[in-house]
């Protein structure tokens, strides 16, 4: 399981790169949260803007079903719920649907917020977030979703966007302050939440940083897993992507399984309880988090994949 991204892609060797991490990220992903499924991704090229999407989504979800199931896609970076209606024109194989979960933000948001106060009860021994300041690196569906729970809570909003209006809009809404693009990475603030594309912790951006927490819901934050170690070098927790965006698969998944909202919502709030042991196996094993989940998530897929050699041999 994993969502569809359309984006513009400087050549067709970036997307085939990032759908592979992203298809990985989404496999330890499932691992991590429990769910009885793997991990995929797909990604289309062009500008996610333009108007006329139904033949284009029209004829991706045409492809999802040549894979006969073995792939079941729903929203991305650059996709919605309406995109999800064209593609379940064509194919049974698709999640993330009006009348049924719907746009997966909210819950991957939920998560993410669950993340924040994680990694907040590890460092300051409470996951109270009144009066923390967080830095938000993006505003898209799930980045301002996070900022209204954040702001609910009375965290300090310092946000961050390609997208002026994306920004007057937290400003007003959330009394955040505005910063440019590059700037976020060095603003003093206690969290550091990459909520839009990967590969924002690295050589470059890493020394900027002077916050104690890294939690957001972008995917694949680090740019290299040396990144992980470089992290806890600089005493700076990391709360392992994948572990703390898991909302939004958690709720397709939901959706598949034909879940009530409130098992989904159970699931989703256990993400805390799932990065407390991922810090708690990190400092018995003097590792970054981001190896410790590696390694949990690892053990978690050998062991499903035994069990179904096992039940093939019954």
């Amino acid at each position: 399981m994993g969502g569809t991204r359309f984006w513009n892609y400087d050549a067709e060797e970036d997307a085939v790169a990032d759908v592979l991490r992203l298809s990985r990220a989404m496999t330890y992903k499932a691992a991590m949260a429990g769910l009885e499924a793997g991990g995929g991704k797909a990604v289309i090229i062009g500008d996610n803007r333009r108007p006329d999407r139904e033949a284009l989504f029209r004829a991706h979800g045409r492809a999802v079903q040549s894979l006969g199931g073995r792939y079941i896609t729903a929203e991305d970076v650059g996709t919605s719920a309406d995109d999800m209606e064209f593609v379940r024109l064509e194919t049974d194989f698709v999640t993330g649907l009006y009348g049924r979960s719907g746009d997966p933000s909210p819950m991957t948001a939920l998560g993410t917020q669950q993340a924040i106060r994680a990694a907040a009860t590890e460092v300051y021994g409470d996951g109270n977030l009144d009066g923390l300041r967080v830095a938000v690196q993006g505003l898209g569906n799930v980045g301002m979703r996070l900022c209204d729970l954040l702001s609910q809570e009375g965290a300090r909003l310092v946000v961050t966007d390609i997208d002026g209006a994306r920004i007057e809009r937290a400003v007003e809404s959330f009394a955040a302050e505005a910063v440019d693009q590059e700037e976020i990475y060095s603003i003093e603030a206690d969290v550091f939440a990459p909520c839009a594309l990967g590969g924002v912790i690295r050589d470059e951006t890493l020394p900027l940083l002077k916050v104690d927490i890294v939690a957001g819901a972008a995917n694949n934050q680090l740019a290299e897993p040396r990144h992980g170690e470089a992290l806890r070098q600089r005493g700076i927790l990391y709360a392992p992507d994948y572990v703390g965006n898991a909302g939004g698969l958690i709720s397709i998944y939901g959706e598949l399984r034909g879940w009530e909202s409130s098992q989904a919502l159970q699931k989703v709030r256990a993400i805390f309880e799932t990065l407390k042991r991922v810090f708690e196996f990190a400092r018995a094993q003097d590792i970054d988090p981001a190896t410790a989940a590696d390694r949990m998530a690892e053990a978690c897929i050998r062991e499903a994949r035994e069990a179904r050699i096992a039940r093939s041999r019954v």
